[in-house]
């Protein structure tokens, strides 16, 4: 895959991710419409029950005000991943969803764990670790966007409010270094200067003709007078019988 291929600009940047909300959208409309509570459908941890929450705590949100503060990092992030880790884009949402889950699962307190924000935490953490690692310049300055718009979103990976799942925080911040580190493939590399090469000689470098042993600038370089190669002329006798 070329490296323009990783960056174009497609229908799927931002219709995943607007079908993605509309689900989600739904499901709390669906609940508050009819009268149903999905919170016991989240994650409660070491619980076989509540595996369920695993695949489902993403879908759930328990008012309002959860679901919009949700919805705009989400959007962002999502369409952020699409439009420059396409080829990942799916793999990171999916394995993210289940592994934070997971480690929510196994680390959090006796009570039900539910919401997006364990998949936002997995995107910011994934996106600014992976933009620092690979050293392409877009992809540092999305990290450096990223930190700038939700850098403040690390205290609470820590428990400074007792509503708030700190540890689904933690486990998708966890989970997005951990896929930064392990999803190399398929990741645009920054561009190799010819100097850069392996098998780059100086001698063939036309540039650095320009300058001599001193490193002083030579603005007109003087041709190269190849020597005259000697002349051999033949001459033949008529011999008579």
């Amino acid at each position: 895959m070329k490296q323009n291929d990783h960056f174009e600009f497609s229908g799927g940047v931002i219709i995943y991710p607007l079908l993605f909300l509309l689900f989600v959208w739904m499901v709390f409309w669906f609940e508050g419409r009819f009268g149903f509570n999905f919170s016991n459908y989240g994650i409660y941890p070491r619980s076989l029950e509540g595996v369920k929450g695993v695949f489902l705590s993403p879908l759930i949100h328990g008012s309002l005000k959860h679901i919009y503060h949700n919805t705009i990092p989400l959007f962002v992030l999502s369409m952020a991943l699409f439009y420059f880790y396409r080829p990942i884009a799916w793999k990171v949402i999916l394995l993210g969803i289940l592994m934070s889950g997971f480690l929510t699962w196994c680390i959090g307190r006796p009570s039900y764990h539910i919401g997006a924000s364990g998949l936002i935490y997995v995107l910011v953490s994934f996106t600014f670790f992976k933009g620092i690692f690979s050293k392409y310049y877009r992809l540092v300055a999305l990290s450096l966007l990223v930190v700038f718009l939700y850098g403040s979103m690390i205290w609470y990976t820590m428990p400074i409010d007792e509503g708030v799942s700190w540890e689904g925080h933690l486990s998708g911040l966890v989970t997005g270094f951990l896929f930064a580190l392990f999803f190399k493939g398929q990741i645009v590399k920054p561009k190799k200067y010819v100097w850069e090469q392996d098998n780059y000689n100086e001698a063939d470098d036309p540039f650095l003709k320009h300058f001599d042993e001193e490193g002083n600038f030579i603005e007109h370089i003087q041709p190269e007078i190849e020597q005259e190669q000697p002349t051999i002329h033949y001459t033949f006798k008529e011999t008579k019988k």
